[in-house]
């Protein structure tokens, strides 16, 4: 979810509503905080996956196609995994209590999902059958992990697609009779996951279906596994049509493709998680944003970044924001690009230039892709300038089977507790992680809450530091008082104030303020809380 996506998909947004689409805001438009995440690997200069998903979740740079290892891990070598093994956001949120959750409509053994519980030196090891004979006995899959080890057994919502790597080949898939799963163990992990659940009296369930789902009830569930395809969930754009006949089906044959959205799974996540009075960390990706633009097919790829848009906001109706810390970004970019020349406001974001080529005369799309399938000579001409094609692919400067993934900086939108405070300006990506954890008091960061302030005594005299940020909402309520015993009470932002300092004390506040003045500031001037976050 590149900026580039980000700008077209608001554009796209404001155009189905019937406005021209440029002054259109997306929900994250509006958050107070926003920074920029270097997306480069320990080994890679563009970003992959699953390493990314690494620096996001777990805090670390990581190595290209490696998933949950530092950077001792070898892609492919079992054996580095042993001692580069780290722990992530969930690790964290567990040892402090909360519950957590996955919410995605690829895989949930797929790259960004799996780097929150699996340590594996090979991102493919999605199950035992892509697990190299001589060392399936040392390091199990990707969906094992997810069933018996640690974190993974232990979270409470894990909803998404990628039944194939739970079931066994001689079972056929639920939804799909003519395709059977890959594990060559003979096992059913979701069958085992919700065996070892009863075994421990927990309130489990695990469903396979967009019904099964909207009869859940909440309040009889603390462990929900749902797996809604065989593999990834289809794109928003195909849900509740009929698909085509699957293979090895008759021609009059046809298969409803009808998964749960985004919003539908997330409503049912937090439903779950927000019985937990400790709090809870929940991942919601909108996976298929990364395949659509693989495929160099735009249409799919914005309307997927508008079902996101979409699950936020069904968040946001069932959050506080000022007790949740909500972060929007993205593990890399991609290679699209928004161009034109002299293109009216207006102009349908998904067509082609009003001005042609003045080196050709042909036409072209403003929506282009620099690697990809989309790649002809000559090249290919939109049909027309209004074009809205959900398939059309889009042209590419090189020929690829799949467009590549972009080396940009990609976004980070926050809104909640302490966000303009910790985004902000350019940052690692695996920066994000130790920022979260350190509003929440995760982990190596714990010892942040734990300090006592009484409030009654004389205040203690601070450094000479920039007074730390404030909205006008706190600084006046600082100075109430309780009628019943006349104690201060003092009042944490969680949005903090947007109004910025001169240019000039800005710059002296980044140059000049140090460790021992932030902290004290910190203590002081922020109450405790409990928080809980959304990510993607």
């Amino acid at each position: 979810m590149s900026l580039t996506t980000t700008t077209a998909a608001r554009i796209l947004r404001g155009q189905r509503r019937g406005q021209s689409g440029e002054d259109t805001d997306l929900v994250w438009d509006t958050f107070p905080a926003v920074a920029l995440a270097k997306t480069y690997n320990l080994d890679a200069q563009t970003g992959e996956s699953s390493a990314c998903a690494t620096a996001l979740l777990c805090g670390v740079k990581a190595r290209y196609e490696t998933l949950g290892l530092d950077a001792g891990g070898r892609f492919n070598n079992c054996a580095s995994t042993i001692d580069s093994k780290v722990t992530s956001l969930i690790d964290w949120a567990h040892e402090a209590g909360k519950s957590s959750g996955i919410v995605t409509t690829a895989r949930v053994t797929h790259a960004t999902p799996a780097a929150l519980y699996a340590h594996a030196p090979s991102r493919y090891w999605e199950d035992d059958s892509r697990v190299p004979p001589n060392v399936r006995k040392d390091c199990k899959d990707i969906a094992m992990q997810l069933v018996e080890n640690e974190p993974g057994k232990h979270i409470n919502v894990i909803m998404g697609g990628g039944r194939r790597h739970f079931l066994p080949t001689i079972t056929p898939d639920p939804e799909h009779p003519n395709r059977e799963g890959r594990r060559l163990d003979g096992r059913n992990l979701a069958e085992d996951w919700a065996r070892e659940k009863k075994r421990r009296r927990l309130r489990a369930q695990y469903i396979h279906s967009r019904e099964q789902l909207a009869k859940l009830d909440p309040r009889s569930v603390d462990y929900l596994l749902g797996l809604f395809e065989y593999s990834h969930m289809e794109f928003n754009a195909e849900r509740g049509a009929v698909a085509d006949a699957e293979e090895g089906t008759s021609a009059g044959t046809s298969v409803k493709a009808d998964d749960p959205s985004l919003a539908d799974m997330t409503r049912a996540a937090l439903s779950i998680l927000l019985k937990n009075e400790k709090g809870f960390f929940l991942l919601i990706e909108g996976g298929r944003i990364d395949h659509a633009h693989h495929y160099n097919n735009p249409y799919r790829a914005l309307d997927e970044t508008l079902e996101l848009e979409t699950a936020l906001l069904a968040a946001l109706e069932k959050v506080n924001p000022t007790e949740t810390l909500i972060v929007v970004t993205a593990d890399h970019g991609h290679v699209m690009t928004f161009g034109g020349q002299a293109t009216p406001r207006g102009h349908p974001v998904l067509g082609a230039d009003t001005v042609a080529s003045d080196i050709d005369g042909l036409r072209y799309t403003t929506l282009l892709y620099g690697t990809g399938p989309g790649h002809s000579e000559p090249r290919a001409l939109p049909v027309n300038s209004t074009t809205l094609s959900p398939d059309a692919v889009h042209a590419s400067a090189v020929p690829r089977q799949w467009a590549t993934h972009g080396g940009e900086d990609v976004p980070i939108y926050a809104l909640g507790p302490m966000a303009t405070i910790l985004f902000a300006g350019v940052v690692e990506q695996s920066y994000i992680p130790h920022a979260i954890a350190y509003a929440a008091c995760f982990a190596h960061q714990s010892r942040r809450c734990q300090v006592k302030t009484n409030f009654t005594q004389t205040p203690v005299k601070l450094p000479n530091c920039v007074p730390p940020e404030v909205s006008s909402v706190s600084a006046a309520d600082e100075t109430r008082s309780d009628g019943s015993n006349g104690r201060r009470i003092v009042i944490a932002s969680s949005v903090m104030s947007d109004e910025r300092a001169s240019r000039s004390t800005a710059a002296f506040f980044a140059q000049r303020i140090t460790l021992s003045c932030l902290i004290p500031s910190l203590f002081h001037f922020i109450s405790y809380f409990y928080l809980s976050f959304i990510i993607q």
